[in-house]
C-alpha cells in the first residue's frame, strides 16, 4: 500500500535563504499552496512560504534560513501523505494507481503489466511489458474498456492493428 504520493523533485536551491526550486510532478502546481507541510526522504517539514519561477516552484521550509542548511536536499523528491491528496473526478486515477496494473484483452487473454505511463497532452499512453514485447495503449475510452484496482486489472479493446 503506497502512503506517500511523490508531488515534486527539489532541483535546486534558490538565493541564500533556504529557498528550494522544486521541479513539480503534478498536474497543477498551485496545490503546493494549500499544503501546510511535505515530507523530503521521510521527514515531515513545514512549510513557510510558496511561490512560482517559471516552471518551478519555490518552496521555503520553517526553520531552515540559509542555504547551507538545504544543500542537502539538492535532488531529493517532495511527497505528500494520502490525506492531503486532491480528490479526483470519477473514472480518474493517479498514475501510481496505474503502474503496475495487469492487463487483459477484452476476450480474457492476459497482454501485460502496466510499466510506465507517459503523459501526451492529449492523453496518456500506458506502456505495457509481457516477456516477449511491449504496446503503447492510448488511455481512451475507445480502448480502455475498463479499470479495477481491487482486482488490480485494466480489460481493453485494442484498436485494429494495435496488438499484433
Amino acid at each position: 500500500m503506497i502512503d506517500f504520493i511523490k508531488v515534486g523533485k527539489i532541483v535546486n536551491t534558490h538565493g541564500i535563504k533556504g529557498e528550494l526550486k522544486v521541479l513539480p510532478l503534478t498536474d497543477d502546481m498551485t496545490r503546493f499552496e494549500e499544503l501546510e507541510y511535505v515530507y523530503v526522504e521521510k521527514q515531515k517539514i513545514e512549510i513557510e512560504n510558496v511561490w512560482y519561477k517559471k516552471n518551478l516552484v519555490i518552496l521555503k521550509f520553517k526553520g531552515l534560513d540559509n542555504i547551507n542548511e538545504v544543500l542537502c536536499l539538492k535532488g531529493k523528491y517532495v511527497y505528500i501523505d494520502k490525506e492531503n491528496a486532491i480528490e479526483l473526478p470519477e473514472d480518474t486515477y493517479f498514475i501510481f494507481q496505474i503502474i503496475g496494473l495487469n492487463v487483459y484483452l477484452k476476450n480474457g487473454n492476459f497482454l501485460g503489466v502496466i510499466k510506465d505511463v507517459i503523459q501526451t497532452g492529449s492523453n496518456d499512453v500506458y506502456v505495457v511489458k509481457n516477456d516477449n514485447r511491449e504496446y503503447l495503449i492510448p488511455a481512451i475510452k475507445e480502448v480502455i474498456k475498463e479499470i479495477n484496482l481491487d482486482d488490480n486489472k485494466v480489460i481493453i479493446d485494442p484498436l485494429e492493428g494495435m496488438i499484433e
